[in-house]
């Protein structure tokens, strides 16, 4: 294998491990698994002990969910609520039936009811029948999560703000990295012969930074449009009388209520509304601008059975640098369609930036070796 093949793979390896590294701690700072989860629990013992990760397939992209699929949901009840992950065993008109591989009964026998599709935010990628298992993974999340956290709330405290807690906060600082990054890349290009010397020879930081700042780009910018996204629950009681109470509807009529939409960030974002059956929305698309709230009507209905329902609505979220036909037309193919084209279009410029800049100073790429050679027959001549 040559040099430079050599110097790709290392390059790649590094790459990998560095877009790994990101995903299993945006994951982790999120609430929701983004490419990578684990677990913490012996529940799915012994498919995956306490600390083993997997892929996480999107829900969006994994498609049906089907009867033995180990799948992360919202749970309402179980561990008093927040991301679970079980095992699909059954299905009803409810919703689907869950269970741990190690648990004696399935969360339903308990007090969690039946998973509804909208709960399930991700499904575990299965070869051959079998969840691919990667083991301890889970301990490098909960140090690197913990030290990020961290540097978080002392940059907070250092500058009298929170807005750099939080899910924002960590785009916030993921995008000021990729800028600090850069300038100190400006700053090292300047810096001795020996630096600059040392960077031709090896040929890979220059690939490393470049695919570092795109990460930094991509991860802060999906953060952005990620962490606020997803889907609220709403109750509903239809009851034999209409009553002032928080929905409380009368059996087989609806009211409305006022849906608020809020962006605490600098950016504005472009949201898109879906409901499950028993609710619309009006707008189902809205505009909210740096850290204001924009309301929509929501629509609720109550069966002719009294009873207690779920009614569900999901957010998705985009930063606003599409135009709004374009973003829709992709929205309509795909909800993550949006985010992934928005993320090529921050990060593709960058990467071009800062490319180009380090091309320029590696036009002349010539080894010591090559220079102590030239020396030595520039003295003789002379």
């Amino acid at each position: 294998m040559g040099s430079n093949a050599r110097s790709a793979l290392v390059v790649g390896v590094e790459a990998v491990v560095a877009l790994t590294v990101l995903a299993l701690v945006a994951g982790s700072v999120l609430g929701q698994p983004i490419l990578l989860g684990y677990v913490e629990t012996g529940s799915m013992s012994p498919t995956l002990e306490p600390g083993d990760g997997f892929v996480a397939v999107p829900a969006d992209v994994a498609g049906e969910v089907d009867r033995g699929d180990v799948v992360v949901f919202e749970a309402e009840e179980l561990n008093g609520g927040g991301l679970t992950t079980h095992r699909v065993v059954g299905e009803t008109d409810r919703g689907f039936v869950t269970k741990g591989d190690a648990n004696p009964f399935t969360d339903q026998e308990g007090d969690e009811p039946p998973v509804k599709r909208a709960q399930v935010v991700a499904v575990a990628w299965r070869a051959g029948g079998d969840v691919v298992v990667i083991p301890e993974l889970g301990t490098v999340v909960e140090t690197t999560g913990g030290a990020l956290t961290a540097v978080q709330t002392r940059l907070a405290a250092a500058f009298g703000t929170r807005s750099l807690l939080g899910v924002q906060g960590l785009a916030y600082l993921l995008f000021g990295a990729s800028v600090l990054a850069y300038v100190l890349l400006g700053l090292f290009e300047d810096g001795t012969d020996r630096e600059r010397q040392r960077q031709r020879e090896t040929g890979t930081s220059t690939v490393l930074v470049v695919v570092g700042l795109m990460a930094l780009v991509v991860a802060g910018a999906t953060a952005g449009m990620v962490a606020p996204s997803g889907t609220q629950q709403l109750g509903v009681v239809s009851a034999e009388s209409d009553s002032p109470g928080a929905r409380v509807i009368a059996a087989g009529t609806s009211e409305t209520v006022e849906y608020s939409v809020h962006n605490a960030g600098l950016v504005p974002v472009d949201v898109f509304l879906e409901t499950s059956d028993g609710a619309t929305v009006a707008p189902n698309q809205l505009r909210a601008g740096s850290q204001t709230t924009v309301n929509a009507t929501l629509t609720l209905s109550a069966p002719p059975e009294t009873g207690y329902y779920r009614r569900f609505v999901t957010e998705y979220r985009y930063l606003s640098v599409l135009p709004p036909a374009h973003l829709e037309a992709l929205y309509d193919v795909h909800p993550w369609a949006p985010i992934v084209v928005i993320d090529v279009l921050l990060a593709v410029p960058v990467g071009i930036f800062v490319g180009t800049g380090l091309g320029r100073s590696r036009l002349r790429t010539r080894s010591r070796e090559k220079q102590s050679r030239l020396h030595q027959l520039y003295t003789r001549v002379r």
